[in-house]
């Protein structure tokens, strides 16, 4: 048995025990629970609706009326019957449908047959779910996305509604803050116990009769984001798309307190305060957010809402050590590298294994890129795309620098999830006049190789040349460089056309702006391989990638540059 496997199954048995004890936790607090329900008194009334932020589109609404249900890239036809019938539906389809998110494009068509349509889906799927406690609808992540769109949009279905509906509409509400309450005391982690919190919260602001649970809910709150939200403003899963979507429920969530006369948690500001800014760090000329660690598509009016909030139009971080991320900036040139270690396994189902690797982009056009995440409804290129070789950095032995959970009780306990990688990244930043430059390291491949990938990246000022180097050496405890090959890989944007000149040691890289760059590496020679861009709008183009392969002992340091053609 190898260290490594030791390592995994370590930490695989940490998260069997976690889920043992909230069973265990569950078992106990039955019978306090049964008795607690039956004398506590639920949401009475509706006092607030707050204001859902995500764009829409009316058109939809339309769409939805005819029984043409388009979520997660696929379009269900339900051909007259209800949709919550689907036995064979993809899984990540029905995820949307249940979570009610599309309720905002009926409220935008503002007509009479839009209320009446959305009343209708929400009695349907009440009367099918009154006695059911299990399957897509009832994960925690998917019931609190469903009672958050229910409060926000809940003047939709209840304009003109008779009292009988209204009735099962508030019970099924408390159903949901019951549901989700057991959830949270239960010991739910990750990103579905900071949505469970986000709906309870919220749920405590738009209801009466539970005013004597908000006060818990807001210290539940507070501690979450502080759990979850690092100090550089970072989530704890280092994907930049959660904090798209945590500000899309933070900011809504902020308007509420100041609705009902309450004072706004000073974390919650806070943490507003600082997601903005980590935000403009992901986000590259051309409005898209760089795709590392699960971040797929970027929906740049979704993007442009959210910063739209940033009172201050703050600069962007450039250092954030505590999420592991690094930005350099030359005049239009924007660079952003992963500096940082994986999540703690239970935020890491989305995290990629791409440590060291780095996107560029030029007067808004992307150049290097990774290969992105691909839409949730391709889950067969989901592993794919996790890998390192899905990354614009050097692979040893075309093996990752992060083991995935797979198999066995590991993927009944933690599927996907990152079990071993780089557990030390060490960063050294300098920056003047002339330049900004990074120096990161990471040992991901010390247990396996025995080896350490160091990476420098230094971008002129006028962001005319970006210079890197990549080194093999040996790791703590290693005996010297043995002989492994290695590929040194830069994936290149859809839109950038790349051609071999120089016989082969230089590549000739056209942007559609017009401009023209030119890759070297100390006079190695470079190949022209197949790649995949998996966050197309369109779904996964087909791209290339320049790969330089060799060998560690012999040839253990590769320096090369990009430099804008004159």
């Amino acid at each position: 048995m190898t260290a490594v496997t030791v390592a995994e199954r370590l930490t695989v048995a940490r998260l069997a025990w976690v889920m043992g004890l909230r069973a265990a936790r569950r078992a106990l607090a039955w019978p306090g629970r049964q008795i607690a329900d039956l004398s506590s008194r639920g949401p009475r009334a509706l006092a607030i609706a707050p204001q859902d932020i995500r764009t829409t589109d009316p058109a939809i609404a339309d769409d939805i009326y005819a029984g043409h249900f388009h979520f997660a890239g696929r379009i269900v036809d339900s051909h007259g019957t209800s949709p919550f019938d689907f036995t064979e539906a993809p899984l990540d389809w029905e995820t949307a449908l249940m979570g009610f998110v599309w309720l905002r494009h009926l409220r935008a068509a503002e007509t009479a047959l839009a209320r009446a349509n959305a009343r209708s889906l929400i009695d349907e799927w009440i009367t099918r779910q009154s006695r059911q406690s299990g399957g897509v609808a009832w994960q925690p992540q998917v019931a609190a996305r469903r009672l958050i769109s229910w409060l926000s949009h809940s003047p939709l279905p209840l304009e003109g509604a008779d009292a009988q509906f209204y009735r099962r509409f508030m019970k099924s509400i408390g159903r949901h803050v019951t549901f989700l309450s057991r959830q949270v005391a239960d010991g739910l982690d990750g990103e579905a116990k900071l949505t469970a919190v986000l709906a309870l919260m919220q749920a405590s602001l738009c209801a009466t009769g539970l005013e004597s649970s908000r006060r818990k809910y807001e210290k539940l709150l507070v501690n979450t984001l502080q759990a979850q939200v690092l100090p550089d403003g970072a989530h704890i899963s280092r994907n930049p798309q959660v904090l798209v979507d945590l500000l899309l429920d933070l900011l809504p969530l902020r308007q509420a307190f100041t609705a009902r006369g309450l004072s706004i948690p000073q974390e919650l500001i806070s943490c507003v305060d600082r997601v903005l800014p980590m935000l403009r760090m992901m986000r590259h000329g051309d409005a898209t957010l760089a795709l590392f660690n699960g971040m797929g598509v970027t929906a740049p009016d979704t993007l442009a809402t959210v910063l739209a909030y940033d009172d201050a139009r703050g600069q962007p971080v450039m250092n954030a050590h505590y999420a592991g991320y690094q930005r350099l900036e030359g005049d239009n040139t924007i660079v952003v590298c992963d500096a940082g270690a994986p999540p703690p396994p239970p935020y890491s189902m989305r995290a990629h294994a791409g440590t060291l690797s780095f996107e560029m982009s030029s007067q808004g056009q992307r150049i290097i890129v990774n290969c992105g995440a691909p839409s949730q409804m391709r889950g067969a290129l989901r592993e794919a795309a996790r890998l390192t070789a899905a990354h614009s950095t050097l692979t040893v032995a075309d093996t990752s620098s992060c083991r995935f959970a797979s198999g066995g009780i590991a993927r009944a306990v933690c599927d996907g999830a990152i079990i071993a990688g780089p557990s030390q990244v060490e960063t050294r930043r300098g920056d003047d006049e002339l330049a900004s430059e990074i120096d990161v390291s990471h040992d991901g491949y010390g247990t396996a190789f025995h080896l350490l990938h160091r990476r420098r990246l230094k971008l002129a000022a006028d962001g005319w040349r970006l210079e890197g180097v990549d080194t093999l050496s040996p790791a703590k405890g290693g005996q010297g460089l043995e002989s492994v090959d290695y590929a040194l890989r830069f994936h290149l944007h859809p839109q950038v056309r790349a051609g071999l000149i120089e016989n082969g040691q230089g590549i000739l890289l056209a942007l559609p702006t017009g401009e023209a760059w030119i890759f070297h590496a100390s006079g190695l020679p470079l190949t022209l391989e197949e790649s995949v861009f998996f966050a197309g709008f369109d779904g996964p183009r087909a791209t290339s990638q320049i790969v330089v392969h060799g060998d560690a002992a012999s040839q253990p340091e590769v320096a090369w540059v990009l430099s804008r053609s004159q």
